[in-house]
């Protein structure tokens, strides 16, 4: 390759021939295709669905948009139609811990049946208890019970009371109780007769009365133990009743759910818990709390105000907390905002009364329990953003088991009493989609990560650009149009795409995989068809598409050119100057990326061997571009200072730069423009500069080719092409070269040329128009070289390093 020809129009772009493709338009193929060029990624996906062994969950890494999240939804989805329904699980009431509700594990279908039934036996027990208690069997009963203690209370008064009659004695009631009191021919004595009374019967009367008030005093201590005896007869016969009248269904539930173990406990329990609280179906929520004898007779009274609603009624609900039973297979979940209680489920409150309640039917499931028996699809990315999502998820793989408490109660920062729900097994397989970046960290940091995600699913940024991936890409491109209804694409259009997708991955021999990018230009290039009465999609409606998406980013490269032509930021594009030459670099700015020259200047002086980057010393640059200024000091030593050292202090600077700037892309034209300060040879101001350099003088390939040249070229298209202006990039990048239209054109007409080097020495013999020369078998350079003037300039500066030392002039 001839670098000093410069690069043919057709070295600068590589055309996809339409005539490849057998189509006419992309109604034409057979579609369905999604992923391109990620087999290693798809065989990773596959090996993790396959692996049942704990552990083996997915990482997809990969950069956004290259179909991740695609290509793991379909495999997941085809592996997850053949895999059975998962179980349903449940919640119930806890009657022994109230506190801590029971998981029921049902299988899919069940648990919606459940809830039907627990509902109807609630409704039917509203009505057969009542009724039950209502009934004249019941009544009579609980009278007979009643009648028998009011029964034995009186025969004992009676009793009392006739052998007070043989003594003259009576039993009465007054407002202090009951009481005995004189009488005479069965009259009680007014307090005057009895005082009339001699003083000898009065004293008998008086003894009488004291005898008899002891023994009513005695019979009425026994009262207690009649009546506690009798309200255990009532409580048995409430019992019997409730009993009677439960059995049979809740019998019927239990012979339903013969099969399920922990069902029929639950029912057993349901079925004893509601014997013993049968008045809470006759009474209201705020029924005082009465003696039991009167309890039934104040809840026959207050039945009609029963609430179903009642919260003490929701003990005998059931909590479905996932349902399958409309599930065809596992399911495969997408969390899209894993926060704490979004994974791992959570209890809600509900204020009453200026307080916060709960109960069991108030948990709530998260992704992790939807997914349980399938699949969860996550984004790294949001579970790292939101706390205690990420230790959560990987305490509950570690543990196989699902725990829900509040977010509070993790961290320990409160201490309420609430619920601490039965934690359900785990059985899922998780897929995280993620950057590189993010996985590599992980991976580094996290010692748990690399136990529970040990597939990495590693998706291709590009693939090779042939016959048969182009023809991959009409697939995919016909895809997208069948799936979004598109304006079919003829094959112009398509080879268009395909060029466009060369651009954007920087690369001639390669297209990109980011299908995103790709997607909204063809949505973009249907609409200007439509706009422009196109019924197909044409190559100038996926141009139109480019070049509005160009023009809609391109406010702040306008008006950095601007500053440029006006004369704002100094940039020459004619005559020739020393120690000065144009840099590109550029500048990424959202979804924009474009070129920009800059002036790069160096100035040499005596000195100890330093060359100062003058953006490390301010702290405006970046690692990388010290590390550049470091590398062609190297440079300098190796080939100049191999006798003597280097008696010079240098100076580098991108003039006007504000902004801070890092890369390596710079330090061959930081090279150029110092060795041109050495030389005293100018350099033309007509050419810009892009590339690396190493100790050894080889120019490296670099980034951003394309938009470098470009950006260029736009300040010299606006100033007029004079046919001596051009680039020069490292040889090793020509494959990378998808140079904009206009720009080919310029070079095929020769107004504009674009050079490939490969060392230094080629370099900067195109920009001073001097040959390098290279060093001869004396070690010199030949006579009239830009190297041997180099040497020379370093030599006088040794020189009069020397004879400053000599003289005194320098301190050791």
């Amino acid at each position: 390759m001839d670098f000093k020809k410069g690069l043919s129009a057709a070295q600068l772009y590589r055309q996809c021939d339409p005539n490849q493709f057998e189509f006419a338009t992309t109604a034409d193929l057979d579609a369905g295709i999604t992923i391109i060029g990620q087999d290693r990624a798809v065989d990773a996906i596959q090996f993790g669905i396959g692996m049942a062994q704990q552990g083996y969950n997915l990482f997809a890494l990969g950069p956004n948009g290259v179909g991740k999240y695609t290509a793991v939804c379909r495999y997941l989805n085809q592996q997850a139609e053949n895999e059975p329904t998962p179980s349903d699980w449940c919640y119930v009431h806890n009657f022994e811990q109230p506190h801590e509700p029971h998981a029921l594990r049902l299988p899919a279908g069940k648990g919606e049946e459940l809830c039907r039934d627990m509902e109807q036996l609630l409704d039917e027990l509203f009505t057969v208890i009542p009724a039950t208690f209502e009934s004249e069997e019941y009544q009579a009963q609980r009278q007979a019970i009643l009648g028998e203690l009011q029964t034995r209370q009186e025969d004992a008064l009676e009793e009392l009371n006739k052998k007070a009659k043989t003594e003259n004695l009576a039993l009465i009631k007054t407002q202090q109780g009951l009481g005995f009191a004189p009488i005479k021919d069965g009259d009680v004595l007014r307090p005057e007769q009895f005082q009339q009374m001699p003083e000898e019967e009065r004293q008998q009367l008086e003894a009488a009365v004291e005898k008899y008030q002891s023994e009513m005093q005695v019979l009425l201590r026994q009262v207690p133990q009649w009546s506690r005896h009798s309200r255990e007869k009532l409580k048995d016969l409430n019992q019997e009743m409730a009993t009677f009248s439960v059995m049979p269904l809740l019998k019927e539930l239990i012979e339903k759910y013969a099969d399920l173990t922990a069902v029929q406990d639950f029912l057993v329990e349901v079925k004893q818990d509601v014997i013993e609280n049968a008045n809470m179906f006759l009474q209201s929520e705020d029924a005082s709390q009465a003696p039991q004898q009167n309890a039934i007779a104040a809840a026959l009274q207050a039945r009609q105000q029963v609430s179903r609603e009642s919260p003490f009624f929701n003990r005998y609900q059931v909590n479905l907390l996932v349902d399958n039973g409309r599930c065809a297979g596992a399911p495969v979940i997408y969390a899209d905002n894993p926060t704490f209680p979004n994974l791992n489920g959570r209890i809600e409150h509900k204020a009453q009364m200026g307080a916060l309640i709960t109960d069991f039917t108030m948990i709530k499931p998260g992704a992790l329990h939807r997914a349980n028996g399938g699949y969860l699809i996550l984004d790294i990315r949001k579970v790292l953003l939101n706390p205690e999502s990420w230790e959560s998820l990987k305490r509950a793989l570690q543990a196989g088991e699902i725990t829900i408490e509040p977010l509070g109660h993790s961290l320990g920062l409160i201490s309420t009493v609430t619920l601490e729900p039965e934690p359900i097994p785990l059985n899922v397989k998780v897929v995280l989609l993620g950057e590189r970046q993010l996985y590599y960290l992980l991976y580094q940091l996290d010692p748990d990560f690399a136990e529970l995600f040990k597939v990495a699913a590693d998706f291709e940024d590009q693939i090779v650009r042939n016959e048969a991936n182009n023809n991959l890409y009409a697939r995919f491109i016909g895809s997208v149009v069948e799936k979004e209804d598109l304006h079919p694409f003829d094959r112009q259009a398509v080879a268009r795409v395909i060029e466009h997708s060369s651009r954007l991955v920087g690369d001639a021999e390669r297209l990109s995989t980011h299908m995103q990018p790709m997607s909204d230009v063809m949505r973009e290039a249907s609409y200007w068809a439509g706009r422009h009465d196109h019924h197909v999609v044409q190559a100038g409606d996926v141009q139109k598409a480019i070049d509005a998406q160009k023009y809609r980013n391109g406010r702040l490269r306008e008006r950095l050119q601007e500053a440029i032509l006006r004369d704002t930021v100094l940039i020459d594009t004619e005559s020739a100057v020393t120690g000065q030459i144009n840099g590109l670099s550029v500048i990424l700015v959202g979804q924009n990326m474009f070129g920009q020259p800059s002036r790069i200047t160096a100035r040499v002086r005596l000195g100890k061997g330093e060359v100062i980057d003058i953006e490390r010393q301010v702290e405006m640059g970046g690692p990388i571009h010290s590390k550049g200024v470091m590398i062609l000091s190297g440079f300098l030593g190796g080939r100049f200072a191999d006798e003597r050292p280097l008696s010079l202090t240098a100076s580098l600077v991108f003039e006007q730069n504000y902004a801070g700037v890092d890369g390596d892309s710079a330090s061959s034209a930081e090279l150029y423009a110092l060795l041109s300060a050495l030389a005293e040879v100018p350099i033309k101001q007509s050419l810009a500069v892009t590339g690396s350099v190493n100790q050894r003088g080889q120019v490296q390939a670099i980034g951003g080719v394309n938009e470098k040249i470009e950006g260029f070229f736009d300040i010299c298209r606006s100033r007029e092409l004079t046919g001596s202006q051009g680039v020069l990039i490292p040889a090793a990048n020509v494959k990378n070269l998808m140079l904009r239209q206009d720009v080919v054109s310029a070079v095929a007409e020769g107004r504009f040329h674009v050079y490939p080097v490969e060392t230094v020495d080629q370099g900067i013999e195109l920009l001073t128009d001097m040959p390098a020369g290279e060093r001869q078998a004396d070690g010199r350079f030949p006579p009239d070289t830009l190297n041997r003037r180099v040497a020379d300039r370093l030599e006088e500066l040794a020189e009069t390093q020397r004879s400053f030392h000599e003289n005194g002039q320098v301190k050791a």
